[in-house]
């Protein structure tokens, strides 16, 4: 097989590989760790570089509900312009551009907003429309306060517990972005479900009032307890209502000892929560609508960064499979798989090169060259190195030991290890904020992660068949290809 290597460094880190062949002669020590997969040995050059950088953990706490100021509001509009530029600059014709360009553009429009907008969510039965009814008729006593109220679904209403339920359940809490603040009804103490999409609603930084209703179906001690719980276990406000009272039994007594019973429609009880509405409105109304603004800001650019990773990625792919068919050219052709560690650094250094230009990420050959080393010495203490020859080595057994086939090995495992490589770098990148001039500094803990989540993902069985039989046809002449490919079908 031939492959053209057109750029100087790859034929730099071939031409060295080679010079250390020849002195294989008095480097027994080498010879001896031969076994290794090309990467485990890339890993332990790069092992000294990767002791002294300093590992970065993200902090993963869920923060408090912060105010929003309009300043804050004004950058995450600039952030999401910077992405929609990124994009039509890559895509000129995308078919998502003006629809994303025209709801930037409203965003501007939106930092001045007058109208106040509310949503009421809730499981089924909570009370949620009653209390809009409610709601509605208590703002018509305030002309010169105009408050869009909605109804969500109920939240926890699907059947299938597989399918639909958690999918349902994210949109309905997504939709909360577009508004203001959340009523959040329940008619009882709070369930687990109904704590976790709070959750989520506060790690989305939604203002949101907790309204227990159908109170008045309680005894006093026992409205009392409940309402205490709820105030201990949320940080949101909690207030108590009747939106539709339970009527209540009337007894009318006359003189001469008859009486009359009826059953009177009680008026509803929302003054707690118009109290706690009138000081959200008085005190936090500008900062709820910027806090919205920059929700919807925030989520135009999650949406124009998925569509230019998506771009991305499909540009990628195609880099990717070069150099993993390179990387398995050079170990295949080397006698000496030892020593394939100095091409399989520049082989994967001009790889990262490429992919950083492609994510707006640039790397100088020295940097690309420590990232390589760096991932190699993740992948040697993820255990991937070992891991993955071994795999492959299964899959290729014969009963037949030859050279031929143990090139193939080291080829087809250096090809898995650089695809891999590469897919990681691709999710890494992806993960990164998009900005003007991107720097080349990496986060160690998460790329850490992320490789050993694309290795788990892409070490599927159907998967390394097809492509052990795909490298195999690369690798070898026709007659030994089919040979390897029947010794490999009749061993799985």
């Amino acid at each position: 097989m031939v492959v053209k290597l057109k750029r100087p460094i790859l034929v730099g880190g071939l031409g060295i590989s080679f010079g250390l062949w020849v002195l294989q002669s008095w480097q027994d020590s080498i010879i001896q760790i031969g076994e290794f997969s090309l990467l485990s040995l890339a890993a332990v050059g790069g092992g000294l570089w990767l002791i002294r950088q300093n590992n970065v953990v993200e902090n993963s706490q869920t923060q408090s509900i912060i105010p929003v100021d309009r300043q804050t509001a004004v950058d995450a509009i600039a952030s999401s312009e910077i992405v929609i530029e990124r994009l039509a600059q890559e895509s000129q014709s995308h078919f998502a551009l003006d629809n994303l360009q025209e709801r930037l553009a409203q965003l501007q429009v939106e930092l001045d907003r007058q109208e106040i907008k509310l949503l009421v969510t809730g499981g089924k039965s909570v009370g949620k429309t009653t209390l809009v009814k409610e709601l509605n008729s208590v703002f018509e006593n305030f002309p010169q306060l105009t408050v869009d109220i909605q109804e969500t679904s109920p939240l926890f209403s699907q059947v299938d517990e597989q399918a639909g339920e958690a999918d349902n359940d994210e949109k309905v809490l997504q939709s909360g972005d577009e508004y203001d603040f959340v009523l959040f009804a329940i008619d009882s103490d709070l369930t687990d479900s109904e704590f976790q999409a709070l959750e989520q609603l506060k790690a989305r930084n939604q203002q949101v009032i907790l309204v227990f209703n159908k109170q008045d179906g309680y005894l006093a001690d026992e409205r009392a307890s409940i309402l205490q719980s709820l105030k201990q276990e949320i940080s949101s406000p909690v207030v108590g209502i009747a939106a539709s009272p339970l009527p209540i039994k009337v007894r009318k007594h006359h003189q001469d000892g008859s009486f009359q019973e009826w059953m009177e429609q009680v008026k509803p009880n929302l003054e707690e929560l118009n109290t706690q509405l009138s000081e959200m409105l008085a005190n936090q109304r500008q900062n709820l609508v910027w806090a919205t603004t920059m929700r919807k800001a925030l989520g135009l650019k999650s949406q124009a960064k998925d569509l230019l990773n998506e771009i991305r990625r499909d540009r990628a792919q195609p880099s990717i499979e070069q150099y993993q068919w390179i990387a398995a050219a050079a170990a295949f052709a080397n006698p000496v798989p030892a020593l394939d560690v100095i091409a399989t650094v520049a082989i994967n250094a001009q790889m990262i090169v490429e992919l950083g230009e492609l994510y707006q990420q640039k790397f100088s050959l020295e940097q690309a060259q420590n990232v390589a080393s760096t991932m190699g010495s993740l992948m040697l203490k993820l255990g991937l190195v070992e891991l993955s020859t071994k795999t492959v080595s299964t899959i290729l057994k014969s009963n037949t030991v030859t050279f031929v086939a143990g090139g193939a090995v080291q080829g087809i495992s250096a090809a898995y290890l650089t695809r891999i490589a590469g897919l990681a770098l691709v999710e890494y990148f992806q993960e990164q904020e998009i900005v003007i001039n991107s720097g080349s500094a990496l986060n160690l803990g998460k790329l850490q992660q992320t490789l050993q989540s694309v290795f788990e993902n892409n070490q599927q069985t159907k998967f390394l068949q097809g492509f052990v039989q795909k490298d195999i046809k690369r690798l070898l002449p026709g007659t030994e290809t089919d040979k390897l490919i029947t010794n490999q079908k009749a061993a799985i």
